[in-house]
């Protein structure tokens, strides 16, 4: 096998967009009045495409330990082999706890919020000094995951250009058939 399973290689794509949106929310709700319409907008698509990403997390493990991953070829050194399987774990548990962390903060935060349309409702007793506590490391994993993601592509491309194997080809989807 030389590429990833078309369905691994559709759900990393679509964890980064879902990323990338929950990012984008979460940076773009501070241009708008707390109250807006908009504010909410961007607060609710925060929330719903964090738990989104958290679930696709979970698929995508159970993907990994399915299938072999594919060969690079030519192989890399074993320290890069190493880095990688670090790096991988790293980003597993920063997008798995990213969204635990901030359903937690909600909870302690003691205000419903809406997921997909449904309310959810408190299920923690209010508690501003666990709500701060969690919001700071949320906040901070959060900042950390810009360069965990910004180190992933660099190494990808790294890969691609510098050491001209093919551990960028293998997540990259065939151009050639439909989707």
């Amino acid at each position: 096998m030389t590429k990833f399973t078309r369905l691994q290689i559709q759900l990393h794509w679509l964890t980064l967009v879902l990323i990338a949106v929950t990012y984008a929310a979460m940076e773009l709700r501070g241009w708008f009045p707390k109250s807006s319409a908009a504010y909410l907008f961007m607060r609710e698509t925060h929330y719903n495409a964090g738990i989104v990403v958290w679930l696709l997390m979970f698929l995508r493990l159970w993907l990994r330990h399915r299938y072999p991953e594919p060969d690079i070829v030519p192989p890399p050194p074993r320290w890069q082999m190493k880095a990688g399987r670090v790096m991988h774990i790293v980003l597993y548990i920063t997008f798995l706890a990213l969204p635990l962390l901030g359903i937690a903060l909600m909870a302690f935060n003691g205000k419903s919020w809406i997921f997909l349309g449904l309310t959810i409702s408190p299920f923690a007793t209010p508690d501003p000094l666990v709500k701060s506590v969690l919001k700071n490391i949320h906040e901070t994993l959060g900042n950390a995951g810009y360069f965990f993601i910004a180190f992933h592509a660099a190494a990808a491309l790294l890969h691609h250009y510098v050491q001209k194997d093919n551990t960028l080809c293998r997540m990259l989807p065939d151009h050639n058939k439909p989707i």
